[in-house]
């Protein structure tokens, strides 16, 4: 993509590993100053971006961070971080549960309420909400992992149809099968390869296919699509 004409600032949660490190490295190769968020003290955050430890499970950690950004000129939020646990529909405890949302969409929520003003002052700003091929379709043993996903989703369009307007571009990005430290824990070995033989493009994505997606959306020249739930996914879904 070529460079933006303006000097945004992103933040990327989750940008210390796997898709969000990927994200967090081409906004900055995009020329953005780059904010990114992880739960440890320690990150391997990429060279040129700034850290800030969150844990978004503990809300005296995240009303503290969000009382930080709300101050900050932040154009571009990239909503990246969340986990998975997989498990049986009447063995998952109510405590996994609510976990998984408040990182996957409680968080979410926050920090867009927290950004959305100073977007408005300058009539210009773009979310975009990291969701899964899980937030279209779902899986046996993926009851909390898809509430939170088609949850984000959902949150994506009503940010669309209330902010559009002000030059705020909201859109969601559903990966399909990416190769990260996740998916291998989550699937297995044994796993990923069956699953590869069900995309019809034969292999895992890469997370620097889903950073340029993102890239695109977060950009200048997206001037008209909100609203969106793209799904990247090798074609998985499609067959």
């Amino acid at each position: 993509m070529k460079q933006i004409n303006k000097k945004y600032t992103a933040l990327v949660t989750g940008g210390t590993r796997g898709i969000g490190y990927a994200i967090a490295e081409k906004l900055l190769d995009d020329g953005m100053e780059v904010m990114t968020t992880g739960s440890s003290e320690d990150s391997n955050h990429p060279d040129g971006s700034t850290y800030h430890q969150v844990d978004f499970l503990n809300d005296e950690s995240l009303n503290l961070f969000v009382r930080f950004i709300a101050e900050q000129p932040i154009d571009v939020l990239i909503n990246n971080a969340g986990i998975n646990k997989i498990g049986k529909f009447a063995d998952i405890a109510i405590d996994d549960f609510d976990q998984i949302l408040k990182i996957n969409l409680r968080a979410p929520f926050i920090l867009s309420q927290a950004v959305i003003p100073h977007m408005k002052s300058n009539n210009w700003g773009r979310i975009v909400n990291i969701s899964s091929i899980f937030s279209h379709i779902s899986k046996e043993f993926r009851a909390s992992y898809s509430a939170s996903k088609f949850g984000l989703d959902g949150l994506t369009a009503a940010l669309s149809a209330e902010l559009s307007q002000f030059g705020i571009l909201a859109n969601s990005v559903g990966p399909g099968f990416i190769n990260t430290d996740m998916t291998r824990k989550i699937l297995g070995e044994v796993g990923i390869r069956d699953i590869e033989r069900q995309i019809p493009i034969k292999r895992l994505g890469d997370a620097s296919e889903i950073a340029s997606l993102v890239s695109w959306l977060a950009s200048e020249s997206n001037t008209y699509l909100t609203g969106q739930n793209i799904l990247i996914d090798g074609g998985f879904t499609r067959v």
